[in-house]
């Protein structure tokens, strides 16, 4: 049920960002605030039995249904934004991107030695910038205990990229 309501509310955008792209638009969900009070509880539900520190969420759309995770978990949500973005003391990672490269940053401190956290974004493509959040996440000490994703594009497989970081993946969709 939830997944045909996601499904029937995400918007097809052709042609974006570049020709020949079908974007997965995810802002029609947030017109509808009981789905996204039962998107969250999905999160929370698959996180139920879980010893979990933090939620990361990804820039930017990361941030919408990772704050609110945390929130209801009621532990601390950590920011990875693009390079430049955080005021106090940063680390940093680079990675390749299929057009070219990114940077992502946390700020120092963020993470405390041995916390077990969730890595949130809205989308799991080829998994290049959650793979960069995991990697920031273990030079801050901790552990990558699992992902999840609103949309996940099967076809891109991102997932295998990422299970040496957690076999735990949890996409509430699948395209």
């Amino acid at each position: 049920m939830l997944k045909r309501k996601i499904k029937d509310t995400i918007r097809d955008v052709a042609d974006f960002p570049k020709p020949g792209i079908l974007f997965k638009d995810i802002t029609p969900l947030f017109h509808n605030q009981q789905l996204c009070n039962e998107i969250v509880s999905a999160f929370a539900k698959d996180l139920d039995e879980r010893k979990i520190n933090a939620i990361i969420g990804v820039e930017s759309r990361g941030f919408l249904f990772g704050f609110a995770l945390a929130n209801k978990l009621n532990i601390p949500f950590i920011l990875v934004r693009k390079a430049g973005k955080l005021p106090f003391k940063t680390i940093s990672y680079e990675y390749e991107l299929e057009y070219g490269s990114a940077k992502v940053e946390m700020q120092v401190n963020e993470i405390q030695p041995g916390w077990n956290v969730i890595i949130h974004d809205d989308l799991l493509a080829t998994g290049g910038t959650a793979e960069a959040a995991a990697k920031l996440v273990n030079m801050q000490g901790g552990n990558v205990a699992g992902f999840a994703f609103v949309v996940e594009l099967d076809f891109l497989k991102g997932r295998e990229r990422l299970t040496q970081y957690s076999e735990h993946i949890h996409s509430l969709i699948n395209y």
